[in-house]
Formats: C-alpha cells, sequence, structure tokens
C-alpha cells in the first residue's frame, strides 16, 4: 500500500477503497461475506461495518477479520444512516465507496470489475453489480434498478435465467446498492443516503438525486455477487419490506420528479399508490399499505421541503430525465422485481 493506491501482483496501481456493509442480526450469512472480501483479487483498503445493534453474534464475527474497522452502534439506525455514516468515517483517501449487503457474497473479481469500470468510464460516477439469486445460482437476483414514469421501481431482470441477462456493461437509472461502487465525493456532493428512509428505495433516490445532478449510473455484469436478499428484515415480502419500500416510492416521487414532469406524472403516481392499497387490500394486507400510504402523506411537507432544495441545484435537463424513466406498460414488463 502506498499514497497513491493499492499494487497487485501484476504491478498495476488501483485506487484506494473503502468497502461497506451495515449489518444488523446477520450472523448467518456475515463470515460468508467478509471471507469473500478477503478472496478479492484487489484488497480493499479498508472494510467499515457498521453494526446496528445486532443482538445475534456478528460483532463476534467481525472482530476476527483484521481488517474489518468495526463501528457498533447502540441503536438499529437504519441502512440510509448507517451508510452515511461510514462514509464519513471512511479513509480520506479512499476515492470510491464500495456497498455490499450482509447477505451478499462478492465473486473473486466483484471490485477489481467495478474498478476497472470506473476506470473505462470516467463519465460515470455509480457502477452496479450482476446480483445473482443466492439460493438458485442459475436465476438472477438483479440487473440495476429501473424508475417507471409512475414512480414504480423494480430491479431488472429479476428472476430470469443468468444465461439470459445482458452481458455488456449498460447505463442503468441506478445501481442497487447490495453490491455497488460510488464515487466518494459525488455522493457527498447530493448528501448521501436520505436517513428519513431508514431502508427500501434508499438507493434508488440516491440514482435519482445523482441524476439530477447531472452524474449517470452504469451496470457492471463482470462484478457478480451472489444475493439472499432481505436476509435480515423477514423477507423480501415481509410487513417491515413492503412498509418502507411503499412509503418511500412516494417520498422518491415527491422528492426527485423533476420541473414539469411533476404535474404530468403526478395522476399516474396517484393512480399507482391506489392500485398499491387495492392490490395488497385483496390479499389480506390493505391495512398495512394504507398506514404505508398514510405515512406517507404525513412526511410530505418534510419531503417538499427537500424538493425545493433538490431541484434548485438540479443540473440534468427535464429532457434527459424523461429519456431515463421507464415508459412501458408495468403490468407486462418482463423479468423485474416489483414492489
Amino acid at each position: 500500500m502506498n499514497k497513491e493506491g493499492l499494487r497487485d501482483s501484476g504491478q498495476k496501481f488501483w485506487p484506494k477503497i473503502t468497502v461497506v456493509i451495515v449489518n444488523w442480526n446477520g450472523e448467518q450469512f456475515l463470515e460468508r461475506c467478509l471471507t469473500s472480501l478477503m478472496d478479492q483479487t484487489v484488497k480493499p483498503q479498508e472494510i467499515i461495518l457498521i453494526d446496528n445493534a445486532s443482538s445475534d453474534g456478528s460483532l463476534g464475527i467481525a472482530r476476527r477479520f483484521p481488517l474489518v474497522r468495526l463501528i457498533a452502534l447502540d441503536q438499529n439506525t437504519g441502512f440510509a444512516r448507517g451508510n452515511n455514516l461510514a462514509i464519513k468515517a471512511a479513509s480520506k483517501e479512499s476515492t470510491w465507496i464500495a456497498l455490499i449487503n450482509s447477505d451478499a457474497y462478492a465473486g473473486p473479481r466483484w471490485l477489481e470489475s467495478l474498478l476497472l469500470a470506473a476506470e473505462s468510464n470516467p463519465e460515470f460516477v455509480a457502477f452496479g453489480s450482476k446480483l445473482v439469486n443466492e439460493a438458485e445460482r442459475m436465476q438472477m437476483d438483479g440487473a440495476g434498478d429501473a424508475y417507471h414514469m409512475s414512480g414504480l421501481v423494480w430491479r431488472m431482470a429479476h428472476g430470469t435465467p443468468v444465461s439470459a441477462s445482458a452481458e455488456n456493461e449498460h447505463e442503468v437509472f441506478s445501481p442497487c446498492a447490495a453490491a455497488a461502487l460510488y464515487r466518494r465525493s459525488a455522493v457527498r456532493e447530493v448528501g448521501g443516503f436520505d436517513e428519513d428512509y431508514f431502508c427500501y428505495v434508499e438507493d434508488v433516490d440516491l440514482g435519482f438525486r445523482l441524476r439530477l445532478a447531472g452524474y449517470r449510473s452504469l451496470y457492471v455484469p463482470n462484478s457478480v455477487a451472489y444475493h439472499v436478499g432481505s436476509g435480515s428484515t423477514g423477507g423480501q415480502h415481509s410487513d417491515f419490506a413492503l412498509y418502507h419500500g411503499h412509503r418511500n416510492v412516494v417520498w422518491t416521487f415527491v422528492k426527485d420528479m423533476p420541473g414539469i414532469l411533476f404535474w404530468l406524472l403526478l395522476p399516474l403516481h396517484v393512480l399507482l399508490n391506489l392500485v398499491s392499497i387495492g392490490w395488497f387490500a385483496l390479499r389480506g394486507r390493505g391495512g398495512l399499505m394504507l398506514r404505508a400510504k398514510r405515512d406517507a402523506l404525513l412526511g410530505l411537507s418534510k419531503m417538499w421541503c427537500k424538493r425545493q432544495q433538490i431541484q434548485k441545484t438540479r443540473i440534468a435537463s427535464i429532457a434527459e430525465i424523461w429519456r431515463q424513466l421507464d415508459k412501458r406498460i408495468i403490468t407486462t414488463k418482463p423479468g423485474g422485481k416489483r414492489l
């Protein structure tokens, strides 16, 4: 290690990078996650593990890895604040911040592939990995996040065969933060993750704000991570996941949809929310959905204040944002995990 970066056996210098893991009761996944980081072809400068007051054996596992810098919190602050704390605490020499969930396992070239993509594509500041379903290795978990003009978000290619997923690097609306790389200065410029979200959709919101600031995101299929998905929160369809996801979808639309697009697409967004309530009511979860939407409305005043600041500093044109929105019919869209 030197002041310029990290040097591998081939004498290539890599930029210094901090890997961040936000953990809450991830004992059953954490050792494998950390071991996969130790086996990277390009080693990170440091690994920061933010533990959100776990009550299991997570702390003991983290302490067995000398490279891990453990920050143990006395309460669960959520995924968004945990990442912000780690980004602030990271070495000042780290140009890049890589995020990986505690329930994800990195392939050996995960980090190297992200850094090579960043080196080859300096016009991009966020890079998403190819997420493979850990339980079913022939099935995709995600290939970047899409944002529909209605405000609905989903993970591209979710549930499709791995062999059918696109293998070329291409632009996406935003990377999934389960395994991603961000230019640290860009994330700090837009204010980091929104801590009011706690968790879910916070990565799409960050990606949207980066895009409004004139930045772009790239999907890197050579960077592979195997993802369990919602391993510590009761599963992807738990009450916890549905509540936060559907509340935060509203806040993201209100904060981030720029200018005339906000007013033109607002009726469609309202319709999306009404349909969501009806859909889940038919499945016995209407009360949960009503609570999510009620709390979203209660937070609108605060989100509108945030919107004013975000839109005041917007660089991207309305036309640029419009081009990046998915405009296809939602119900017929193949290969995507929707909320």
